[in-house]
């Protein structure tokens, strides 16, 4: 009987293990499709909005915000139950520092975010006939640029917590809203995403970013996404931020 029992255990613990290996998998790919996604309609955008706006810079952008807000409702709501719908690495770094995805999952998390956000600005310029990455020229520097990705992603993160735990329903959509929103009031139009600055950096159309200039937006991006998580931590009980 003893023995039965041991191989009963046994069998389960293997089968939980597999079960637990194989989310992480699902996770992980989630996380790679639904980035790749998100790049798709930030630069795809721009490039058809740069195309057809008979060069009206500000129409452009009002279509990019439109177009990349639009998607992110969608992209959130059919990853988020998978993976959380991050798409963003300090999105996963913030999660983790305060006890959500473990810290096992945060290098493939970002891994998988950022190869996606290449695959995702690749299939855009390789649909609109460009090359599939060239070096963008798109001036974002100076001291302003860093401001507003600083506060940029403060937002983000701040708009996460508020309501991802409090009101998870309608994150998807206060998310896209305050993306589309930033891409309006921060000069920078909003990055907030290393892995988005990472891939914006290697198309030379309305959406890029000078790879020189990446480095920087990366810095204030993470700077911004651990002072929001911080004042959250402090604004709401640790299980609710939780």
């Amino acid at each position: 009987m003893k023995m039965h029992l041991d191989l009963a255990t046994r069998d389960l613990g293997a089968s939980v293990a597999f079960s637990s290996t194989l989310w992480k998998f699902r996770a992980i790919i989630a996380e790679f499709v639904g980035t790749a996604f998100l790049l798709l309609a930030v630069v795809g955008s721009g490039i058809m909005a740069q195309r057809l706006c008979g060069g009206s810079v500000g129409l452009a952008l009002l279509a990019n915000a439109i177009a990349t807000g639009g998607a992110l409702i969608a992209i959130i709501c059919a990853f988020g139950p998978i993976s959380g719908a991050h798409l963003n690495p300090v999105v996963t770094l913030a999660d983790a520092w305060q006890g959500g995805v473990a810290w096992t999952m945060v290098a493939p998390y970002v891994a998988a975010q950022v190869l996606g956000a290449l695959l995702g600005t690749a299939l855009a310029d390789g649909m609109f006939g460009l090359p599939l990455f060239f070096a963008s020229h798109h001036d974002r520097s100076g001291g302003a640029m860093l401001v507003s990705e600083f506060v940029a992603t403060f937002g983000l993160l701040a708009t996460i917590w508020g309501c991802v735990h409090s009101r998870p329903a309608v994150a998807p959509f206060a998310v896209a809203a305050y993306i589309a929103g930033a891409y309006w009031f921060t000069p920078s139009t909003s990055f907030a995403n290393p892995a988005v600055t990472i891939a914006r950096s290697l198309t030379d159309t309305f959406a890029g970013i000078r790879p020189v200039d990446a480095p920087f937006f990366i810095v204030a991006q993470v700077l911004g996404a651990m002072a929001a998580t911080a004042l959250f931590a402090y604004l709401l009980p640790y299980e609710h931020v939780r």
